[in-house]
C-alpha cells in the first residue's frame, strides 16, 4: 500500500472504530438495542448506515437513471462503503456488483449488511487500492463511484485503472465533490477528511480534463449542487435536534463518531459557502 493510500485507510479506520470497538460489534449490537435481529434486515432498516454520500438512495437512483443502467450489467461499485449502492443496483436493477473500498472495517460490514438483507449472491466485497485492484482486464461493464475520487491523491493512475477494467464502450459513472469557486480553505473536518492531508478536491474543468486524458467521453454530466445542498440542511437539522422523530435504528454517527454532527454542519456550510460543488456524470470509454 502506498502511503497515500496508508493515510486514506487511517483516516476512514480511525472514523471506523471512533465510537469505541470494532465497527462490526458495534453496529450489531445497536440493530439488538433497537429490536433486529442483526443476522436477518431489511434494506429499510438499514438505510441510515447504507449509503455514507450526499443524497443518500435518492442520489444513487438519480446516478443509475442517468446512465440508463439495466439488469446484468456488470459494476464495480469503487469506495463501496458498507455497501448500500452495492446492494441498490443489484436489488433493484439486477446488476452484478463487485464493492471495492480500502478501508476493512468498511468492507467487513459491507459483507455483513448483503448477507443479513439476503443479498451475498449478488454482490460481493473486495478490499483493495482503487489504482491497483486484482481484477481481470475488460471485466465490467460500468465503474460507478460516488463521494471516491476526492480522497484519491493519484487520480490518473485511478482512471488508467478503470481504463484497463471497463469494456471498449463501458461507462463511468460518477457522483462526485470538486472544488467550488471560493478559494477559501475548506471548514474541516469533513467525512472525506480531518486534515488537508486526506483531501484531493479537483476542479470541475481539471477532473473532466483527466476523463478525457484518460479515454473516457462525456455523455452527460451535471450540477447537482442545489439538491445535494437542500438534502445536507434537512439532514443537519435532525442531526443536531432541530426535528424531532428520529428513527431508533443505527445511524451514520455510529459509522463516524462523536465528529459526525460537525462534519455534516461543515459539509453544509462548505456547499454553501461556494468552497465545493457536487457533479453528476457518466462518461464513455472509447
Amino acid at each position: 500500500m502506498t502511503d497515500s493510500a496508508s493515510r486514506l485507510n487511517a483516516h476512514y479506520d480511525a472514523l471506523a472504530v471512533a465510537g469505541g470497538g470494532n465497527l462490526l460489534r458495534r453496529l450489531r449490537a445497536a440493530f439488538r438495542a433497537a429490536g433486529c435481529d442483526p443476522d436477518r434486515l431489511t434494506l429499510e432498516a438499514i438505510a441510515g448506515i447504507d449509503q455514507l454520500h450526499l443524497g443518500g438512495r435518492a442520489a444513487s437512483h438519480s446516478l443509475a437513471a442517468l446512465a440508463g443502467l439495466g439488469p446484468g450489467e456488470r459494476v464495480l461499485d469503487v469506495g463501496c462503503g458498507t455497501g448500500g449502492a452495492s446492494r441498490l443496483l443489484a436489488a433493484e436493477v439486477g446488476c452484478e456488483v463487485i464493492g471495492v473500498d480500502i478501508t476493512t472495517a468498511f468492507v467487513a460490514v459491507a459483507e455483513w449488511l448483503s448477507a443479513a438483507t439476503g443479498m451475498a449472491g449478488q454482490t460481493r466485497f473486495l478490499c483493495a487500492d482503487a489504482a491497483r485492484t486484482p481484477l481481470p482486464d475488460a471485466g465490467v461493464d460500468v465503474v460507478w463511484c460516488q463521494h471516491a475520487l476526492m480522497n484519491m491523491p493519484d487520480v490518473p493512475g485511478v482512471l488508467a485503472e478503470w481504463h484497463r477494467l471497463l469494456v471498449p464502450g463501458g461507462r463511468v459513472l460518477l457522483h462526485e465533490v470538486v472544488a467550488g469557486d471560493n478559494p477559501e480553505p475548506l471548514a474541516l473536518p469533513v467525512p472525506w477528511a480531518r486534515t488537508p492531508a486526506t483531501s484531493h478536491l479537483q476542479r470541475r474543468g481539471a477532473l473532466e480534463a483527466s476523463l478525457a486524458g484518460a479515454g473516457f467521453s462525456p455523455v452527460c454530466v451535471r450540477d447537482v449542487t442545489d439538491a445535494a445542498l437542500a438534502w445536507r440542511q434537512k439532514h443537519t437539522r435532525r442531526e443536531t435536534g432541530e426535528e424531532a422523530g428520529r428513527a431508533p435504528l443505527p445511524g451514520p454517527a455510529l459509522i463516524f463518531g462523536d465528529t459526525f454532527v460537525e462534519m455534516g454542519r461543515n459539509l453544509r456550510d462548505n456547499l454553501a459557502a461556494g468552497k465545493v460543488r457536487i457533479l453528476e456524470g457518466v462518461w464513455r470509454r472509447a
